[in-house]
């Protein structure tokens, strides 16, 4: 493999023996799924009134569809947009039904497993992969990220610190990068997590692509230096480890962790087992349920890990970035009420920006606001966490796209994504290297 930086001796026998592991350990994405998604549908539909939003409601609980927008059906409600997943078998039960009851929808994606063989990589690129270049504008597999992970960390060393700060359910080390100039003097930090719900293959994609631009304009880019040079970025690829590597093996749709917890159904929802209003609206008790809160806050060990080191630097981790999809919003606290936070006005005004500058790559429009009311409301969530903790600016990214492609966002938008949200990160760096004084009027007047 070729990566950025160049090699070291010390590295020339890991390579081999890394990417010799990962053409024996991947099942090979080209088995796609034993065909389990064949004539599967997507589905859009917006209830008119609280009436059709009820009747969606019972018929969704019947038939077991996967919601893909919201969350859970709770959320559905006049006038909310719903994308549900619905295995062949119950598609036509669906449909007669919303003929029968005059119900508009629209079928975003006809047939689930064409879509999946048509939009990623298949075959010979899966084997290109693995020869000479590591490829940025394909989605990669857990195995593929950790072998970067690691000759990245024994590459550019000048630049990079690979470590975990522990273990996941299933006994997967939770590897982070820490980015930026090695420096003696006090640094403030940035933390940026993406893959916490598993489907969400975009967001570990971004993760490497801002590990690669950063790397590749250091010295060229000035923004890029100051960024490197003034502050370091805690970068964790994949958060959900457990469920990213199922999706990839398994179950490309599946969204939460591995856990067992005693009852039939596996895994938490990774983004409402944070303790800060756990359980509350938004989130769920019941272990099938894709928005499930867990048996007790942090009891996701990939969750209790994270924490820990957030709190334990957050006197110097001043951002969070969280990496999501699908919706084409930047999102800041709160999620769990409808209320304004201390400092709002330096972060809407870094929101706006980052928007802007997002824009400006390739007209792509994005939503930003509180996550409350520009979502939906939702308990237990790392954004309200790391706020309440002490992080001031607090974002979730929700990336491409609003609902096409949805969790299937083709590999060649993969590029696009990354450049338009590149710039937007850099955008709410530069702004936290800005002494913001509108944060300190409101930081002061609420303390």
């Amino acid at each position: 493999m070729k990566f950025l930086g160049k090699s070291r001796s010390s590295t020339a026998a890991f390579l081999p023996v890394c990417c010799l592991f990962l053409k024996i350990l991947q099942p090979g994405h080209s088995r796609l799924y034993n065909n389990r998604y064949a004539g599967d549908k997507v589905i859009r539909l917006t209830p008119k009134s609280e009436e059709e939003a009820y009747a969606l409601k019972k018929i969704y609980h019947q038939l077991k569809v996967d919601l893909w927008q919201p969350s859970s059906i709770s959320y559905v409600s006049e006038g909310t947009i719903t994308d549900i997943h619905i295995h062949q078998n119950a598609s036509r039960a669906l449909l007669t039904f919303l003929q029968e009851a005059n119900i508009q929808y629209k079928i975003l994606i006809g047939d689930l497993q064409k879509a999946l063989e048509n939009g990623n990589s298949l075959g010979t690129q899966r084997r290109r992969r693995s020869l000479s270049k590591y490829n940025y504008e394909v989605y990669h597999s857990l195995e593929e990220i950790q072998c970067w992970m690691h000759h990245l960390n024994n590459t550019r060393s000048d630049l990079i610190q690979m470590f975990s700060i522990g273990r996941s359910y299933e006994g997967r080390a939770l590897f982070i990068l820490k980015l930026g100039r090695k420096s003696q003097a006090y640094k403030r930090a940035v933390w940026m997590d993406c893959g916490i719900h598993a489907r969400e293959w975009i967001g570990p994609a971004f993760c490497q692509w801002f590990v690669r631009e950063a790397l590749l304009t250091y010295r060229s880019d000035p923004a890029m230096r100051k960024m490197l040079n003034h502050l370091y970025f805690y970068i964790m690829p994949v958060f959900n480890v457990d469920g990213y590597h199922f999706s990839w093996t398994h179950d490309r749709f599946w969204r939460k962790t591995r856990s067992r917890n005693g009852f039939h159904c596996r895994g938490v929802d990774a983004n409402r087992n944070w303790k800060v209003k756990w359980c509350g609206e938004g989130a769920s008790l019941h272990p099938c349920d894709d928005t499930y809160c867990g048996p007790f806050p942090e009891s996701e060990p990939e969750v209790k890990a994270v924490s820990k080191f957030l709190r334990k630097h957050r006197n110097h981790i001043k951002a969070y970035l969280s990496f999501h999809a699908y919706a084409q919003m930047l999102l800041y606290p709160y999620s769990y009420k409808y209320a304004t936070i201390p400092n709002f006005g330096c972060v809407e005004s870094a929101a706006h920006e980052a928007v802007k500058a997002l824009q400006s790559v390739h007209g792509v429009q994005y939503k930003y606001g509180p996550a409350s009311s520009m979502l939906y409301v939702s308990s237990g969530s790392s954004l309200d966490w790391a706020y309440k903790t002490g992080i001031p600016y607090a974002f979730a990214f929700e990336l491409r796209d609003t609902g096409h492609f949805g969790f299937l966002l083709p590999e060649m938008l993969i590029r696009p994504t990354c450049m338009e949200t590149m710039l937007a990160v850099k955008n709410i760096t530069m702004h936290l290297l800005k002494k913001c004084p509108k944060e300190r009027r409101r930081v002061n007047s609420a303390t």
